[in-house]
């Protein structure tokens, strides 16, 4: 209900424009009495493309008209008898509308939501942060210069209307006044067969008549001509404004929007305001198109009426002129709402939605034409903005990729959702030096074609997705996204496809993984100047450099994604995509909760940690070991009294989590007392630990797997007391240990290797190696158990 009590506060154009959003399909006192059910309610989960999901819409509507129903039976009074009936009839208005339909209301809905958002946030951003003073920032200014001018349009464009019908009702004057003077000069030559005495009489009156409407006719002929003239730069004035506003919109608004549209793809905010924009184009095409009838009228009256002049020339280069700006109009907004993945995978579904901003207000959807998918290579694409023929060629074969554009007349939108598309095969071209599989693009084309007008113009429009990268198997996937991302975050408007730099400023590259991560991880805590310092200092291969040093240092597309980091065998982007899916997948809470410091290296932990009590730890990113982590503690030595070190505990990787969470790792091992600084653990994780297993079932007790490190667990000589450990002799504080997750001893055997596989190339006799485990002793764990 939030939304609603201050959409209310609008006022001005937004209190228009807000208003607007009701009618018919949807009454103004339905959103007024429904507000906090309305806003309370999960219109976002439903998947509009999705056909499933129509059970969860139809579900919507039922309720939706059960509460308008009931809220209609608790009106009571004279006043509220009234109120009674208008909330029933529109629960049966809305029920008749959208029972066969459901999707649409919720499409509705949705839109309705989504603007009046907008709306609000639009009206706050105009509030100056000077303690509430009225300064406009320059987004507000911006979009009240657009709204201005488009005022300003409308009175020109009905100030040259009402000039246009002057002039036609002057020119019809005196093409009547014209025809008179017809009739006089027909009169004259029959008067030959008049008497001579009548006949001069007559022919004097006829002759002085004659030369008044002649006299009239010349003077009107040069104020028709000045009409003409007049209205002729009328018309290019506007049409120089029209242009104007034209290209503000399509060349910085639109541009600015398809620039969020590609950030997001590296988990920029998602792209708002394409209702805006819909609107602007929509008021364009309607002056457009008036004016572009008002010429064409204008036209039609030079050739009702030729008068010497430049009159028709005038007019041919006015309308050539209006021309070309409806048709880079209609061409710029055929656009893509919602993108391909960018990372496509062969033979897997996808979908994709283009939509023509003007398409509703030019009535194309009265005759619904049809889009194309095909997808085409870089080369191909910088053909076609060459106006450059590639024979119709595509780079692969796109399966369901022809689709009818639909109008939705709620939302006044005329789009295509493709939802079943899936990549069959591509071709690729031959590769440039050591560039791979995963940094070659391609891009999707859309192409239709459809008339306006009755045919009048027809467009052949074509779009291009935002690059793809193709893989064929998920191990490409990682570097596919490298490329991506590059290319988000790099690229610049009206390049040539795809052209990007080879080399960019660090902060540019940390400004694009801060926005990776923090949409990774859905959260606003993203990465620190320290974890920038700490990431500049692992992709330039130098401990030395500060936060001031890298401000001005440059790193390559290479050092970013191709070489390997000295001494590893991946790349600093692989690193860091690695820990980026470790933490979505299992520890984004703990980051969220600021208890996994991360970017810290070895170093870096053993001096945080000298100074801190024993028992206190910290969680860092593995630096040897892709989507690792590692716990880092503080605690005597047990080979020596007195001497305290710093222990790395075996970097944990996804497959480690899928077994048993960190929380519940961290709660296993009891020498771990304080997460750094000196938080208590249970403070920290215990709302993550797993709860206790329940009683025995059935006569069946639940097995526990638990973490053991044997080095930090006290040894108990009673073995009928609890699972057995074991203390390490020789300790190393600079080696990782092994953790045990069976209850038994860790037993030495060589048909295993160091991973715990069997290795099948150097078998031994099985049978007498089973046998030799079989006669082992099993350390009284059984107690004398029979099996």
């Amino acid at each position: 209900m939030a939304v609603w009590i201050q959409a209310q506060q609008l006022q001005g154009d937004a209190l228009h424009q807000m208003q607007s959003l009701y009618g018919q399909h949807f009454p103004i006192e339905v959103r007024h009495y429904l507000a906090q059910w309305i806003e309370g309610q999960l219109w976002d989960s439903v998947e509009l493309e999705n056909p499933q999901d129509e059970l969860k819409a139809k579900r919507l509507l039922d309720s939706l008209v059960q509460e308008l129903q009931r809220k209609a039976e608790h009106q009571v009074g004279e006043d509220g008898f009234l109120l009674k009936i208008k909330l029933g009839h529109y629960a049966s208005q809305l029920k008749s509308t959208y029972d066969r339909c459901p999707l649409e209301l919720v499409r509705c809905i949705k839109h309705i939501l989504h603007s009046e958002q907008r709306l609000v946030q639009e009206a706050n951003n105009a509030v100056g942060s000077g303690g509430g003073g009225g300064t406009m920032d320059s987004l507000s200014q911006r979009h009240q210069q657009i709204n201005q001018t488009f005022e300003e349009l409308r009175v020109s464009t009905q100030e040259t209307e009402n000039e246009l019908r002057k002039l036609q009702h002057n020119q019809e004057y005196f093409i009547i006044q014209y025809q008179e003077n017809l009739r006089i000069q027909a009169q004259l030559s029959s008067l030959s067969a008049v008497p001579a005495e009548e006949r001069t009489q007559r022919e004097t009156s006829l002759q002085a008549k004659r030369a008044t409407v002649e006299a009239w006719l010349t003077r009107e002929a040069n104020t028709l001509q000045k009409y003409r003239l007049d209205l002729a730069e009328k018309h290019q004035k506007t049409l120089s404004q029209l242009r104007k506003q034209q290209t503000l919109i399509l060349d910085e608004e639109l541009i600015q929007w398809k620039r969020r549209q590609q950030l997001a793809g590296n988990g920029g905010p998602t792209e708002g305001g394409l209702d805006v924009l819909q609107s602007w184009c929509e008021k364009l095409a309607d002056l457009i198109w008036q004016n572009r009838q008002q010429i064409r009228r204008a036209e039609h009256l030079t050739q009702q009426l030729p008068l010497p002049g430049p009159m028709e020339e005038l007019l041919t280069k006015l309308n050539s002129d209006i021309t070309d700006i409806i048709s880079a109009l209609v061409t710029s907004t055929f656009i893509i709402e919602k993108q391909p993945p960018q990372v496509l995978k062969t033979q897997t579904k996808f979908a994709a939605t283009v939509r023509l901003l003007v398409g509703g207000k030019l009535n194309v959807h009265m005759n619904p034409p049809q889009v194309k998918a095909v997808i085409v290579s870089e080369q191909q694409a910088k053909a076609l903005l060459k106006n450059e023929s590639t024979r119709n060629d595509s780079s692969g074969e796109i399966l369901n990729n022809n689709c009818v554009m639909e109008y939705h007349r709620t939302t006044g939108t005329l789009s295509a959702h493709f939802r079943n598309m899936s990549l069959k095969r591509i071709k690729r071209s031959d590769r440039r030096g050591a560039e791979s599989v995963t940094e070659e693009k391609f891009t999707v084309m859309f192409e239709s074609q459809f008339s306006v007008g009755g045919n009048e113009l027809v467009f052949h429009v074509k779009t291009l997705s935002l690059p793809v990268v193709v893989i064929v198997h998920g191990s490409q996937d990682n570097n596919a996204t490298a490329t991506v991302l590059w290319d988000n975050a790099f690229a610049e408007p009206g390049r040539v496809p795809f052209v990007v730099p080879d080399k960019v400023l660090w902060p540019q590259l940390c400004e694009a993984l801060d926005m990776k991560y923090k949409a990774e991880m859905h959260s606003a805590r993203g990465l620190c100047d320290d974890n920038l310092v700490f990431l500049a200092q692992k992709a330039f291969s130098s401990a030395s450099i500060n936060q001031e040093d890298y401000r001005n240092m440059t790193m390559s597309w290479a050092q970013f994604n191709r070489e390997s980091l000295p001494g590893r065998n991946f790349t600093f982007w692989q690193w860091f995509d690695g820990v980026m899916e470790l933490m979505k997948k299992h520890l984004k809470p703990h980051w969220n909760d600021g208890a996994i410091l991360g970017f810290v290296n070895k170093q870096q932990a053993q001096d945080m940690l000298m100074s801190k009590p024993n028992g206190t730890f910290l969680l860092r990113f593995s630096d040897s070991e892709i989507g690792g982590i590692t716990i880092a503690w503080v605690a005597e030595n047990p080979n020596k009294a007195g001497e305290r070190l710093v222990w790395n505990l075996m970097p944990y990787t996804t497959k480690d989590f899928s077994i048993r969470s960190l929380a519940d790792r961290i709660s296993d091992l009891n020498h771990l007392m304080f997460l750094y600084p000196d938080r208590p653990k249970d403070e920290v994780f215990s709302k993550y630990y797993t709860p206790p297993l329940s009683k025995a079932v059935d006569g069946y007790v639940k097995p526990q797997i638990k973490q053991v490190v044997p080095e930090f667990t006290t040894p108990n000589p009673e073995p009928s007391s609890g699972n057995p450990t074991y203390m390490d002799q020789a300790p190393s504080p600079s080696v990782a240990h092994p953790i045990n997750f069976a209850i038994f001893p860790p037993i030495s055997d060589p048909m295993m290797d160091a991973d715990g596989e069997f290795d099948l190339e150097d078998t031994m006799d099985v049978a007498r190696h089973v046998e030799e485990l079989l006669r082992r002793p099993m350390a009284n764990q059984w107690d004398g158990q029979q099996s």
